[in-house]
């Protein structure tokens, strides 16, 4: 058996449960791209990849993940994955998804690659499915992490073989994705996905921030704390710094120190010639 996750937290819970059920026991495959931002256009072409590629290391720049962009190859482990099912012919991979953009995404650049092997693919969606958190109450995850080692258990049984019909759908609505080229991904139900505006967060960012200077670190917390739709922290301050380019947030800091440098303060929806980098209202944290 062979378990595939989009996520290297969810790898790691996966794993613990393998102790309590032996026969969950497996390599664990982890596809770490977020396909649910970014260009797609021609990602199956040398040139769109490295479009791709492009704006993550545009988006990564100044952040502390610059140096794992180099060691993020999803194409070389399919090309693994591919082979190892070619070669052992019992082999069955399992995909684990949970309920959010990222998953289901990434779920959908995996599927268009991996058509010759219907029969032998296995899905487990947890789709609006309750769960026991560590006080015993009920809860409905959106990120296979939050589910405890133990939950795996019951959360097998939900594998079911990957039908004909959707080998032969999926791809299409990737194709879709990949032919709208937006820059922001949401999950609607389901497994639809929606193309969304990159300025799609612009207005939580804005109104986390308030009126009051702020630290970097102090937004991002509280934007992944309180937005609904979740989406990567490296991805907000890239979402950031283009609204700094627009005059609708002031800086101070510099980006060359890192992002415990930097404060942040909405310009009000005032237009401003020049950014003033050096003056800013007294911290409110």
């Amino acid at each position: 058996m062979l378990h595939i996750v989009f996520e290297p937290s969810a790898a790691e819970v996966l794993e613990q449960s393998f102790v309590l059920d032996e026969t969950l026991q497996g390599e664990i495959l982890v596809i770490e791209d977020d396909y649910a931002v970014g260009p797609l256009q021609n990602i199956s072409d040398a040139d769109g990849w490295q479009a791709r590629k492009s704006w993550w290391e545009k988006v990564l720049e100044h952040s502390p993940y610059i140096g794992q962009l180099a060691v993020v190859d999803d194409k070389l482990k399919v090309h693994q994955l591919k082979k190892k099912l070619e070669e052992d012919l019992e082999l069955q991979a399992w995909i684990w998804i949970g309920q959010n953009q990222h998953d289901v995404c990434g779920y959908y650049w995996l599927m268009i690659q991996l058509a010759k092997f219907q029969g032998r693919l296995q899905i487990l969606y947890l789709n609006n499915l309750p769960f026991i958190n560590e006080k015993g109450g009920i809860f409905y995850p959106t990120n296979l992490y939050e589910i405890r080692p133990s939950e795996f258990l019951k959360a097998k049984r939900l594998a079911r073989e990957i039908t004909l019909s959707e080998f032969e759908l999926d791809p299409d609505e990737w194709k879709k994705l990949c032919n709208e080229n937006a820059i922001v991904r949401t999950l609607e139900g389901g497994k639809k996905i929606i193309s969304q505006p990159e300025t799609f967060y612009d207005k939580e960012i804005l109104t986390i921030l308030g009126k009051s200077s702020m630290k970097l670190h102090r937004l991002l917390g509280n934007l992944l704390t309180k937005m609904r739709i979740k989406t990567g922290d490296a991805f907000l301050v890239w979402r950031i710094k283009e609204m700094i380019a627009q005059n609708q947030i002031l800086i101070q800091g510099s980006w060359e120190k890192g992002w415990k440098d930097i404060t942040l303060k909405a310009t009000g929806g005032e237009l401003f010639v020049e950014v003033d980098t050096t003056v800013m209202d007294d911290e409110t944290d």
